[in-house]
């Protein structure tokens, strides 16, 4: 199962444990069982701190527990083989259980800790799903960190009966004491607000704190990680706020576009982001949404931005990196059946369509994309566009147009998504020349048409934004208030690519700096500043 490469890695891995552990398996007779118990046999005979048994009983086969043999209530179940993107995951487990100290703040591991009360945690994962190991290593982290957590993370094609069952259509899908709590990627310290219910009034007397930065970048996207590393090799004291590092680039699979790299994955470009950022004096402030703008009432006064958990930043300059997100097609039944059968990635939500007849809205690379891989998962796909021709690269249309089981429909509106309540059943969709209205019957709709700018929150803020709602700026990055500049698929720059938004990031913090070291700070900020940095005798 592992290759000669692989297991010599694992070997260097498992050679970190500081402790024994135990891997108990219980197994049916079915393939996949033969699978988990070769790979356990596989783990065991790399180090002499690892034993496996094959006497478990619990329910779900093939499934299997990691504890620490000195602990055995720290613990973490996985169901099915977690091998593809999971892989990493069942190391990290290994890790974590053998004493191995993992990588976060002291301060989220002592959050984990002090967790209050009972949790059992179920979550559904796909094996090619780009956004499942975030969630599935924060849950086995919590898990083996606290005797209370209890986490049984599951491979949804290796118990399709039990997905289907319970209406799983989109993974990541996390169940919390058998109701469903939470879908889409999560982190540790976002998994903790959500159930720490002090968690924001906690992270609110942190930011008050926090004195005025020179530059505050909001958003962390590309734009935002170039912006806030250019204002921090420039000496300048530099904050970066955002809801999630990595932004939309964590949603993205395959990057063939990013200069002198030939290909990667979105995932994994966004922690090399937040690496580089913290290689710099970078203040950076996650699980951050930002509500409203205050603009500084003077030149080189301090700007301050309004967060969701009610406090504040201040910066003389600001950035606004917010991004974009995938846009809604807006029509009856696509919030109600949202997870339920309405998608919008195909690489996490395809494989639970295996076999299934799904339709993809959107005639753009994007669009095309999306159909060209599900085809090779799903049993039939149609393709609907509001245009009255395709709109991806001619390449990828004529793939698509190869495929045998795919049907493309120009100049169709989509006009509802229709279910039986439970789950996604059809689509219906009009001829725009003749306005006959079709109802398609499948079982999953993957939307796929265009961007919509992360701004809503500056629309009373005095910021000049396009009816589209991108953000105007010139060419230098600054918007129509001074001192504050933007870049990214938030603004009026066109053609949103990631190395474009890194390109104007870059070019936003350095009008940033240019902005600072013309315009002073007004007296009362400068002698405050200065009063500040005299050592107090």
């Amino acid at each position: 199962m592992l290759d000669a490469t692989v297991k010599q890695q694992l070997s260097q891995y498992l050679a970190m444990l500081r402790e024994p552990i135990e891997l108990v398996a219980s197994l049916g007779d079915d393939a996949k069982s033969a699978e988990t118990r070769e790979l356990l046999t596989t783990i065991s005979e790399l180090s002499d701190k690892v034993a496996a048994t094959f006497d478990g009983n619990d329910a779900r086969k093939p499934s299997f527990l990691i504890r620490r043999t000195s602990n055995p209530e720290a613990c973490v179940r996985f169901a099915g083989v977690p091998l593809g993107h999971e892989f990493t995951s069942l190391v990290l487990a290994l890790l974590w259980a053998g004493g191995h100290p993992p990588k976060v703040e002291d301060e989220v591991l002592q959050q984990i800790r002090e967790l209050e009360g009972e949790y059992t945690f179920e979550m559904y994962f796909s094996l090619s799903c780009h956004n499942c190991p975030d969630v599935v290593q924060a849950l086995a982290l919590m898990a083996l960190n606290n005797p209370n957590v209890h986490a049984t993370l599951i491979e949804g094609g290796a118990f399709q009966a039990e997905v289907e069952d319970r209406g799983v259509l989109a993974v990541p899908a996390v169940f919390l004491d058998g109701e469903m709590w939470g879908s889409g990627k999560m982190d540790v310290a976002e998994i903790l607000a959500k159930l720490d219910s002090k968690a924001g009034e906690k992270a609110a007397a942190k930011l008050a704190e926090k004195a005025p930065f020179e530059t505050l970048v909001i958003g962390g996207g590309p734009a935002g990680a170039a912006a806030a590393i250019y204002t921090a090799r420039k000496g300048f004291s530099t904050g970066i706020a955002a809801e999630r590092m990595g932004g939309q680039v964590q949603d993205t699979m395959g990057i063939e576009n990013f200069i002198s790299v030939p290909y990667t994955e979105g995932p994994k470009l966004a922690g090399a982001l937040e690496q580089h950022i913290k290689e710099y004096d970078i203040d950076s402030m996650p699980l951050l949404r930002a509500e409203k703008l205050i603009p500084a009432k003077e030149l080189g006064g301090y700007h301050e931005v309004v967060f969701e958990n009610g406090a504040s930043l201040k910066a003389r300059s600001l950035v606004l990196t917010t991004g974009a997100r995938w846009r809604n097609l807006g029509v009856p039944g696509e919030a109600e059946y949202r997870t339920k059968g309405v998608a919008y990635c195909p690489h996490c939500d395809g494989p639970l369509f295996k076999g299934k007849r799904v339709a993809v809205i959107g005639g753009g690379n994007s669009g095309v994309e999306a159909a060209i891989d599900l085809a090779n998962i799903v049993g039939h796909v149609t393709l609907i566009e509001f245009d009255t021709k395709l709109r991806a690269d001619q390449v990828l249309q004529d793939k698509l147009r190869s495929m045998k089981n795919v049907v493309i429909l120009t100049n169709a509106q989509s006009t509802e998504v229709t279910g039986d309540g439970s789950k996604v059943n059809g689509l219906r969709y009009k001829d725009r020349d003749t306005g006959v209205e079709t109802l398609l019957e499948l079982e999953g709709v993957f939307v796929q048409i265009g961007l919509v700018p992360n701004t809503e929150w500056l629309k009373d803020s005095g910021v000049e934004l396009t009816p589209r709602g991108e953000i105007v700026i010139d060419d230098k990055a600054a918007t129509n208030i001074p001192g504050v500049f933007a870049a990214g698929d938030a603004t009026t720059v066109p053609y949103k690519q990631i190395i474009i938004a890194m390109g104007e990031g870059a070019k936003a913090a350095l009008s940033a700096f240019d902005f600072l070291i013309r315009n002073e700070a007004p007296a009362e900020i400068a002698q405050g500043a200065q009063k500040t940095a005299e050592p107090v005798a």
